[in-house]
């Protein structure tokens, strides 16, 4: 039972994973804000292999950040600030 509760979970993180860089990547922002956004996702994918709850939780803040309009600032197209 507890591998299904599992499995459900990943394939829940992996369709919000899957919707969070489709709406990343739909937005009116500068691309330095872009790029910050898209690294958040990656760490936040690389967090998945390892600690899939843990992983689930800093999603949902980055979507309820995303919903928000709560962005990071924009750094310039180098990275710096």
């Amino acid at each position: 039972m507890e591998r299904d509760s599992q499995l459900e979970l990943y394939a829940a993180v992996a369709a919000r994973l899957k919707e969070a860089h489709t709406r990343v990547r739909a937005l009116q922002v500068p691309e330095g804000v872009r790029m910050a956004l898209s690294r958040k996702l990656l760490v936040i994918t690389a967090a998945s292999k390892h600690d899939l709850a843990d992983a689930a939780r800093r999603l949902d803040r980055l979507m309820d950040d995303l919903d928000a309009g709560r962005f990071p600032e924009d750094l310039g197209g180098d990275g710096s600030p």
